[in-house]
């Protein structure tokens, strides 16, 4: 197995980051720091990243949670704050959230040990939308739903063109469906408090086609055709 694929196995990172690894010399086989990427893992060789010992695994695992506020998307926490990972079975395997939602959101959230389909749910290029129901302040209208679909800028970065539907007004805020298929840090919500409406309650109801339909801290495993939609293989 080469070894970009074999790091990726192992639930660390994807195989384009395991060829950053080894053009950093992070990476040694053998008690040898590794210098060809194209290199093929043999039956009992000793593979190490920045001095961790892999273990390729051939089952991979995929599951779908309801991430309810208050949980951070992490594997541990320091602070002794629950983590999404209590909400998945224990399969003996490094699993590992795939992208980020914060504190004080909910919602869908993909956990896997396939490095290569978290690479492909969290690089912009791939453009996979991602679908929220965002309750903000104040009542929006038309005019800052257009702001957002032509790119709002922020500090940093212009944010790509978004799909957005006003969905109903209530005394002093707004329900909005959101679409976009990036994911920077705080996106959301940076988005909206650039025009104004700063975000009360933030939940992500779709990857793509895939809908959570989860009760709250719910969890179950993809299956096959979701599956293979992540991976863009159907």
């Amino acid at each position: 197995m080469r070894i970009n694929k074999y790091i990726a196995a192992s639930g660390i990172c994807s195989r384009r980051k395991a060829d950053v690894l080894v053009d950093q010399g992070k990476v040694s086989v053998n008690g040898q720091v590794l210098m060809e990427k194209g290199y093929e893992v043999k039956p009992g060789d000793r593979v190490e990243v920045e001095g961790r010992v892999l273990e390729s695994s051939s089952k991979k695992y995929y599951y779908m949670v309801n991430k309810p506020v208050g949980y951070v998307t992490t594997v541990s926490d320091p602070e002794g704050r629950p983590t999404v990972m209590e909400l998945v079975p224990d399969t003996g395997e490094r699993l590992f959230p795939v992208g980020r939602l914060d504190i004080n959101t909910s919602g869908l959230l993909i956990i896997t040990n396939d490095g290569d389909l978290t690479n492909r749910l969290t690089h912009p290029s791939h453009e996979l939308t991602k679908t929220y129901l965002a309750r903000v302040e104040g009542i929006m209208g038309i005019k800052e739903a257009k702001m957002m679909e032509k790119g709002i800028r922020l500090k940093e970065f212009t944010t790509a063109p978004a799909k957005v539907k006003l969905i109903r007004h209530n005394k002093n805020s707004t329900l909005v469906k959101i679409s976009i298929h990036e994911g920077k840090n705080r996106q959301v919500r940076r988005m909206f408090k650039a025009i104004g409406h700063p975000v009360m309650e933030l939940e992500r109801i779709a990857i793509g086609n895939i809908n959570s339909r989860l009760p709250e801290g719910g969890c179950r495993k993809l299956n096959p055709n979701e599956v293979k939609y992540l991976k863009g293989t159907k």
